[in-house]
């Protein structure tokens, strides 16, 4: 990290301190936000988690979750926050366009910005960076930063509790291959600071409502595709399946990964239809880069095995838009 020596100078008095991270926030963006939220209280700083959007229910348990403000429901007060702010920390994203109408506001504010992610190809908005694509997760450099300004004796359960979540869940419970040993070692230590691992574990992974147990069976059942030439597996639900279930935010994540537990599947895609745009996610195994999938052909992008895009087509045809783009591309992506 460069330019460490001014950030410390910076933080060395109390400060008004906005974290943000990306729409939809999962539990390795909002982990993150609340394990600096509660680091920088702890040190003495005014620090306020501004959310661009809602996120997912079973995210709601989280340390210091009921502090933060949700931008689409109080605007004037986010925008207020990030006005007076000294420092606006930017975790979980690369590009402002994530964060929705929060981008602009951020970009146009006068406070030097600090940007913690492990996204390829970030945008030069920040005046201090942490950025490593090798780190399995932005809860991870937060730890390393939390390290890297001498302060690991303000880690208490709180925090650790914040940062193993993101851990557990941007690693898909330890699989991917980003989880490095370094990844353990830190998790090792979070224990020690009195993370409940299996009450964490419960709340993100066995807190399902009835019907969202019922519409994986449904997709799975009705809505999902195999395509054994491509090594594909496709779940394609339009806006009628997730009104006849009432599917809310974050009531389709993990959805992706049922295809990837097929021993021949190496690539796997959920499509669904919201109310501005088609959107898609991805998950792969091994060397199939949906992280350039996304980027060449869906206006997204993310991570080399599990990235996101958006189509302007319906459903159908994007599934269809889909399949032609891997079967023309097939030694690219998959020899």
């Amino acid at each position: 990290m460069h330019n460490i020596e001014s950030l410390r100078l910076l933080l060395n008095k109390p400060q008004h301190i906005v974290i943000t991270t990306h729409h939809k926030p999962d539990g390795d963006a909002l982990g993150s936000s609340l394990a600096l939220y509660h680091y920088f209280t702890r040190k003495g700083h005014k620090a306020t988690v501004v959310s661009p959007t809602d996120y997912p229910d079973f995210l709601h348990w989280m340390p210091g979750e009921n502090t933060v403000i949700n931008y689409e429901l109080e605007p004037h007060r986010s925008t207020k926050l990030i006005s007076e702010a000294a420092l606006i920390v930017c975790l979980d994203f690369n590009k402002l366009y994530r964060i929705n109408e929060l981008g602009s506001i951020i970009d146009a504010a006068t406070a030097p910005k600090l940007l913690i992610d492990h996204h390829p190809e970030p945008d030069s908005f920040a005046d201090y960076n942490l950025h490593r694509i090798t780190a399995c997760s932005t809860c991870e450099l937060v730890y390393d930063f939390i390290l890297l300004m001498d302060d690991e004796q303000y880690i208490n359960t709180e925090i650790a509790t914040c940062l193993y979540t993101g851990i557990l869940t941007d690693t898909d419970r330890f699989r991917v291959p980003t989880t490095t040993p370094h990844v353990h070692r830190i998790t090792a230590r979070l224990l020690e600071f009195g993370v409940d691992m299996t009450n964490v574990y419960q709340r993100i992974y066995e807190t399902y409502p009835e019907y969202k147990l019922r519409f994986f069976g449904y997709c799975i059942n009705e809505r999902m595709d195999i395509i054994p030439e491509l090594q594909t597996g496709i779940i394609a639900i339009d806006a009628a399946d997730l009104r006849q279930f009432g599917i809310k935010t974050g009531d389709t994540e993990g959805l992706v990964n049922f295809p990837l537990q097929l021993k021949d599947v190496r690539l796997a895609a959920i499509i669904i239809e919201r109310p501005d745009q088609v959107k898609l996610s991805f998950r792969s195994k091994g060397n199939v880069d949906v992280n350039a999938l996304a980027r060449d052909h869906f206006e997204g992008g993310g991570h080399k095995n599990a990235s996101g895009g958006k189509s302007a087509l319906n459903v159908q045809e994007t599934k269809q838009n889909l399949i032609a783009i891997l079967a023309r591309q097939k030694k690219y992506f998959f020899d």
